[in-house]
């Protein structure tokens, strides 16, 4: 939103100054001119390596990951690694007491999903971001996905983390469909009111994960592992151009293609287009959360945490 407001200053206005105009956008003046350096091919490699732990450790913080860095012959401070991690947008996972909010004067909803039986398409849709790594730079990606087919309806990309690419991955998707439940992470992307607004409108329930709950928004998580050992790690995008026209194919395929176990060996798209899903009811003992696909019951017990009972994507 910021970068959409330094684009709404008109240097040549003839009656309000630059000065003026900034006041009234509420945004600084020196940040017309500022311009981002770049990180360096050095930082880049580092954020890399990070981005790969992360998938497998997403519960280490700065002080451990810097001495797997070291380990893996890497020299970096733990203030260099606080600031990649930082600027990557990775939060390590652990419990920890509620003492902030996601953003100044932005609602937060409750977790919705705990003692739902998810049992066909379009009942609860999920969204996240992650850091896509390139030869010269990073992206940020978000994606759109429906909990019981696994498919992604819509994704965007943005070299920043303002809510602006959220909110039209939102659009995109709910031209598509709506849900009966969105469920996010407390990000301030999804907690903005322009992008929880646009919900309501929908008569969308909005949920939210726990602060720091990696296993509340699990399959898109498993989402992340999949598209970066399948697709980004095995390619090294030059440009953001090359990363849209790749993840454009990959998703192409993840949708239509790429069968999962859990899902009976179907594509997500096969599922997602069913007309009707099974009826079969299963009920939620203790808060647990359960989502039916096909023979596979996977489960969210009080702790919230994983269990598959009889496959995995």
């Amino acid at each position: 939103m910021s970068q959409e407001r330094r684009e709404m200053v008109d240097r040549e206005h003839p009656v309000l100054s630059t000065v003026g105009q900034c006041a009234l956008l509420d945004i600084s003046r020196s940040s017309l001119y500022y311009r981002h350096k770049g990180n360096s091919s050095e930082d880049l490699a580092v954020m890399k390596a990070i981005d790969q732990q992360y998938l497998a450790t997403p519960f280490y913080r700065s002080r451990r990951m810097r001495v797997w860095l070291q380990r893996q012959g890497c020299r970096a401070s733990r203030k260099r690694v606080q600031r990649l991690m930082r600027t990557m947008g990775l939060v390590a996972v652990y419990r920890r007491p509620r003492t902030s909010n996601p953003a100044p004067g932005h609602k937060v909803y409750p977790y919705l999903l705990c003692g739902m039986d998810i049992t066909r398409p379009n009942q609860v849709w999920a969204a996240d971001i992650t850091y896509i790594p390139m030869a010269r730079g990073f992206l940020y990606l978000v994606a759109i996905m429906d909990w019981y087919s696994r498919y992604v309806v819509a994704w965007k990309l943005s070299n920043t983390l303002d809510a602006d690419f959220c909110i039209q991955a939102q659009e995109e998707a709910l031209g598509e469909g709506r849900p009966e439940v969105f469920n996010t992470d407390q990000g301030g992307q999804f907690t903005g009111e322009a992008f929880t607004g646009l919900l309501e409108q929908h008569g969308v329930k909005i949920s939210m994960d726990g602060k720091g709950r990696y296993s509340d928004n699990i399959f898109v998580e498993r989402l992340w592992r999949t598209v970066k050992y399948e697709e980004v790690y095995l390619e090294a995008y030059t440009d953001g151009r090359q990363a849209k026209s790749d993840l454009d194919a990959y998703f192409c395929f993840y949708n239509t293609q790429r069968p999962h176990q859990a899902l009976g060996y179907c594509t997500p798209a096969e599922v997602f287009n069913e007309d009707s899903a099974p009826s079969d009811e299963h009920t939620a003992e203790g808060g647990d959360t359960k989502v039916l696909m096909g023979s596979t019951l996977v489960t969210f017990g009080k702790m919230r945490t994983y269990r598959n009972h009889g496959g995995t994507c």
